[in-house]
């Protein structure tokens, strides 16, 4: 039987150093619906690795391309030591919400879109890029997310273009995954 995603990760991230200071920092990234939360799950189950999900950070539905910025500078944080911070968005309300504090770890994983961004890459170990077909992801994201996602899925998309046209993620990761089976 073949290993599943994170179970093929596990080696590969271990023998990779720190690159936050003490702190193993991998990243998940990929486009909407492609399955980056499931991934990271497994993988922290078998990592028993705490996950920093984006979508608690991103400064609402036209804040893609500002979430970088904001892990950067908590990884910076983590890199020497201290607490990392950032401001979380309070998605009903449509403003900033309370601060999220993560503490320094030996692991670390980061999923969402932007994991993998260019500002952020001097501190992750690994980088795993997910790809799925845009069908596949729209309907994974909006089962998932129903009529709140549905009139974002364009706007959201558009900025996803910019992130990849930007960063070229894909290109710069450590691992690309398919995850359609």
């Amino acid at each position: 039987m073949d290993p599943t995603p994170a179970e093929f990760l596990v080696p590969r991230v271990r023998e990779r150093a720190p690159a936050c200071g003490a702190t193993r920092v991998i990243a998940i990234d990929g486009r909407s619906g492609a399955g980056k939360t499931a991934l990271a799950l497994d993988l922290a189950d078998q990592l028993g690795a705490p996950i920093l999900h984006l979508e608690r950070l991103y400064p609402g539905w036209r804040g893609l391309a500002q979430t970088p910025a904001m892990v950067r500078a908590l990884l910076a944080d983590l890199a020497i030591g201290e607490r990392g911070r950032a401001r979380q968005w309070d998605w009903e309300a449509d403003r900033p919400g309370p601060w999220l504090s993560v503490r320094p770890t030996s692991e670390l994983i980061i999923e969402g879109v932007g994991a993998g961004a260019r500002v952020l890459r001097p501190f992750l170990s690994h980088l795993v890029w997910l790809e799925a077909p845009t069908s596949v992801r729209r309907e994974r994201a909006l089962a998932r997310d129903g009529s709140t996602y549905e009139p974002w899925w364009d706007v959201w998309a558009d900025q996803e273009a910019a992130y990849l046209a930007a960063d070229a993620t894909p290109q710069a990761a450590d691992l690309v995954i398919s995850t359609v089976r």
